[in-house]
């Protein structure tokens, strides 16, 4: 994740998509009471138009979805990919996402129709939506599941993720990931697990995750992973005051491995448990096992004291 000043040469752009019925509106209505420039439903065409000419001297969030007269996942793609180069600009993709029974449910509470099956039942249109956005769910910096969430508690975690001032202080987000897929976008530090001994040679462990303890207790149990593990921890708290002093209100850290299902995991999993414990609030994603529906994991979990 990319943190950005909300002051100084740069401007924070939040990008905020997800399929229809995941609360799109009440998060953009909630970026608007932290003083965002907000405009939704804008054709992607005319996205990088709203960045030109002088600063505008507030963070700007646009609201993107499949309604937008032109959109599509390409088009969104090269947008995402066009601001993210521009200069003075710090660009947020900001993906909500919720389950398919609870979307299901929020289009029978509402009667509306979903706009990609206009005549046919909203189950429908909900799985045609979440396949077409798929990609770009992967490219998220930041994916919000709403499903469990009341509009009061998104808009609570909007504000945790987004507010502009500086007693919101910094979040911590934890990702393990795979290097067979590449590094997620974003990241402000990378740390290589592939040393420790894999799980994955295991027959009995193979199909377990990183968050199993019979794999946790393998993972653990490598000499190496015991003093690795310590200067990680002690490397990143010793930094988080600077970052603080720098204005910084996230910080991305990434554990990969081969696979980004045993080792990783387990890493994001202790180094999130200790940053918490310490009182800092973090964010956890597992960006492999979200991909496979038989490790399904809650996603972006927080952790660490409520914000006030």
């Amino acid at each position: 994740m990319t943190s950005v000043p909300e002051t100084g040469e740069e401007t924070r752009l939040v990008l905020v998509t997800g399929p229809s019925g995941a609360g799109r509106s009440t998060c953009i209505q909630a970026l608007e009471d932290l003083g965002y420039e907000v405009i939704d439903n804008m054709p992607i065409s005319l996205a990088p138009r709203v960045v030109e000419g002088p600063p505008l001297g507030r963070p700007l969030a646009l609201g993107l979805d499949v309604r937008n007269r032109d959109f599509s996942v390409d088009a969104l793609k090269e947008l995402i990919e066009g601001l993210s180069g521009h200069a003075g600009l710090g660009v947020l993709l900001l993906y909500l996402d919720a389950d398919e029974d609870t979307l299901v449910r929020r289009y029978a509470e509402t009667r509306r129709r979903h706009p990609l099956s206009p005549t046919e039942a909203p189950l429908t249109g909900i799985r045609r939506e979440r396949d077409l956005l798929q990609p770009i769910r992967a490219r998220a910096d930041v994916l919000i599941d709403t499903g469990p969430l009341s509009p009061h508690q998104l808009r609570e975690e909007v504000g945790r993720w987004f507010a502009t001032d500086a007693s919101a202080g910094l979040v911590v987000s934890v990702t393990s990931f795979s290097y067979r897929r590449g590094l997620p976008r974003g990241l402000d530090m990378v740390f290589d697990t592939r040393f420790l001994k894999n799980p994955h040679w295991d027959a009995a462990l193979r199909p377990l995750s990183g968050l199993d303890p019979c794999v946790v207790s393998h993972v653990h149990g490598d000499p190496r992973y015991g003093p690795f593990f310590d200067r990680v921890r002690d490397l990143v708290q010793s930094l988080l005051p600077a970052f603080r002093q720098e204005g910084k209100s996230h910080l991305s850290i990434g554990f990969g491995c081969t696979g980004g299902q045993h080792r990783s995991v387990t890493l994001t999993e202790h180094l999130a448990a200790a940053l918490a414990e310490a009182g800092e609030r973090v964010s956890i994603r597992h960006r492999e096992l979200e991909r496979r529906a038989d490790l399904a994991v809650p996603q972006d979990r927080q952790r660490g004291a409520p914000v006030p």
